[in-house]
C-alpha cells in the first residue's frame, strides 16, 4: 500500500501533504524532526489519509491535494475538522484536551474518524 497524508502543524497552523509507502514510519520521523520540510513546525497531526494499491496513483494524488481543487476537496471533505476539531486543537498541543460536548479525548474523536489515525 502506498499513502497520502495530511498534516496539521500545532505550531504554525498549516497543513503540510505528502505521500509515503509505511505511513506510521513517515509520521515518526515527521515527529522526531528527521523531515527537513517539517522539522521546525512540530509538532504535527495527523488529520487525513488515503491509500492507494500503487506509488504512482500516490503520487499523483498528492500533486493533486496541492493543487488549488485539491484543497478544495481536502476543505470540504474535512468540514468537521475546520469547524469542531480545529478549535480546540488549536488551543495547543494537549493531548488530553477533552470535548466540552462530551468528555470524550480529542485523540479518541479523531482516531475514530473514517480516514484518520492517531499515532
Amino acid at each position: 500500500m502506498h499513502y497520502v497524508y495530511i498534516l496539521f502543524s500545532l505550531k504554525d497552523k498549516k497543513l503540510y501533504t505528502g505521500s509515503t509507502a509505511d505511513l506510521k514510519e513517515r509520521l515518526s520521523r515527521h515527529n522526531r524532526g528527521l523531515v527537513a520540510a517539517t522539522k521546525n513546525r512540530r509538532p504535527l497531526k495527523l488529520i487525513y489519509y488515503e491509500a492507494c494499491l500503487n506509488r504512482k496513483d500516490s503520487m499523483r494524488r498528492e500533486l493533486y491535494l496541492k493543487t488549488a481543487w485539491g484543497k478544495r476537496y481536502l476543505k470540504n471533505r474535512l468540514t468537521n475538522f475546520y469547524k469542531e476539531d480545529s478549535l480546540r486543537i488549536l488551543e495547543g498541543p494537549r493531548e488530553i484536551a477533552r470535548s466540552a460536548s462530551h468528555g470524550i479525548p480529542l485523540d479518541a474523536k479523531l482516531s475514530n474518524r473514517e480516514g484518520v489515525i492517531n499515532k
